[in-house]
């Protein structure tokens, strides 16, 4: 190091100057912006560019599809029903209430005889930003072919938020319904008496369903005007969902981005604290780290399992050891990127806790959270699913990662700090959504 920049940032210790050499000088206590940002270099935690532009056409009828309950077998439920813009594009419930269920938001309910889904909806917000994995599981990816469900073959696309989009339509719980079931006028329910495995009839039977709705037929023109309408498919639906989703749910605008833009002055001094803490003893970026903070990676978290439980384990859900050739994952779950965090309570792949508070400190003592978990913490409605017999608390402690393994012994001071940096990764313009509903959609069934 220079002279001069040794003592620029020998003047930034003093707060008198700005330093931008990452190194620490040997024997000078380093500011936290200096000790943060050191740290911010070390685990690649660099600015998000822009959203590529989106076609008009193609965002308006993607809108209209994601608040549409056409899309459904029973016509009752909407993509935003659990990624609702008054949720954060979440739900606020523990685990997701799909088709049959009544309400918004965590007050919905389940319907007569139907069952959550097994895991928690998350948000939407940020989902365009180039995740190599999408679900808890992790079974959409980048990297090879993906393993959906095991009698789904996906288009070839490279744009996973379509992919995304195309799944849920199939599923019946979340969204196609029971064999039997009648929609919403009393008729029966066409797309549920499909079999599981005629994933292609399904998705034409729902084009069918928009293709006979005058205003869609506009929307569809406009959006794919070379296309003639026997060409169409509905993975062109989803692309244009996706379309929607990276218009209109990029929220990059918080005081960390502003921080990551060299504004020293964005973050306040507790969650500069926070920071130093998450990049450095708290460990939470060993698994949370680069541009997005998270999203590329499995982990077992020690989370308490609730709920029906998925596959070959139910009741239990052992998430990414659950598909095929993947089992050495044993209730491993996609370690969530953590922009506007703060919004998108509760936490984990099945809602299991409630607050920002409540996930570090039990990440503070992973193991001990685990077996003195209390759950009363939980919503009533999945309260009675809690698995906590000795019996699945071990086999999920018998796999828990390694980074995990050993306490951190944070001080309620430090939890405290770490919540603040947490914070400091809300965008403001995320805090109200709710401009992004539709006054109406092309079907004429109600939005909300």
């Amino acid at each position: 190091m220079t002279r001069s920049v040794r003592t620029l940032c020998i003047l930034a210790v003093l707060g008198l100057a700005a330093c931008d050499d990452p190194s620490p000088i040997e024997g000078v206590p380093e500011s936290l912006d200096a000790q943060l940002r050191r740290q911010l270099t070390q685990w690649n935690v660099v600015p998000i560019g822009p959203s590529p532009v989106q076609d008009r056409a193609m965002v308006a009828l993607g809108q209209a599809l994601m608040f549409d309950k056409i899309l459904s077998g029973n016509r009752d439920i909407s993509c935003a029903t659990c990624h609702d813009p008054a949720q954060h594009l979440g739900d606020g419930l523990a685990l997701a209430v799909g088709t049959g269920g009544s309400g918004a938001g965590p007050a919905r309910t389940l319907g007569a005889g139907r069952a959550f889904v097994p895991r928690n909806a998350p948000t939407l917000l940020n989902s365009s930003i180039g995740m190599p994995y999408i679900f808890w599981d992790g079974r959409l990816t980048r990297f090879g072919p993906p393993p959906p469900p095991p009698d789904v073959v996906l288009p070839a696309t490279t744009n996973l938020l379509a992919a995304q989009a195309m799944l849920p339509v199939l599923n019946r719980r979340e969204m196609r319904g029971q064999k039997g079931d009648v929609d919403v006028f009393g008729n029966p329910n066409e797309l549920a008496q499909f079999d599981d495995t005629g994933a292609t009839a399904i998705w034409q039977g729902v084009m069918q369903r928009l293709v006979a709705v005058p205003g869609y037929v506009t929307l569809i023109r406009a959006a794919f005007p070379s296309i003639p309408a026997s060409g169409l498919r509905f993975q062109d639906m989803a692309s244009a969902i996706a379309a929607f989703q990276t218009a209109a749910l990029m929220k990059t605008g918080s005081p960390f981005d502003r921080y990551l833009a060299r504004d020293n002055n964005a973050l306040p001094v507790a969650a500069k604290r926070g920071g130093v803490l998450f990049f450095g003893a708290a460990r939470c970026s060993q698994c949370h780290n680069g541009p997005f903070l998270g999203g590329q990676d499995f982990a077992n978290s020690g989370v308490p399992q609730i709920g029906p439980g998925v596959g070959q384990a139910a009741p239990l859900d052992k998430g990414r050891g659950e598909l095929l050739d993947f089992q050495v994952y044993q209730f491993a779950f996609r370690v969530p990127p953590l922009r506007n965090v703060e919004l998108t309570a509760p936490y984990f792949h099945n809602g299991s806790f409630a607050t920002l508070e409540a996930v570090v400190k039990h990440y503070n003592d992973v193991t001990t959270s685990l077996r003195t978990f209390d759950p009363s913490t939980l919503p009533a409605s999945v309260r009675d699913s809690y698995h906590g017999d000795a019996a699945t608390i071990n086999a999920v402690l018998a796999s828990l990662d390694g980074r995990l393994q050993t306490p951190l012994h944070l001080t309620d001071a430090q939890i405290a700090d770490v919540v603040a940096f947490l914070k400091s990764l809300t965008d403001p313009t995320a805090r109200d959504l709710t401009g992004l509903v539709p006054a109406s959609v092309p079907s004429g069934l109600p939005v909300r």
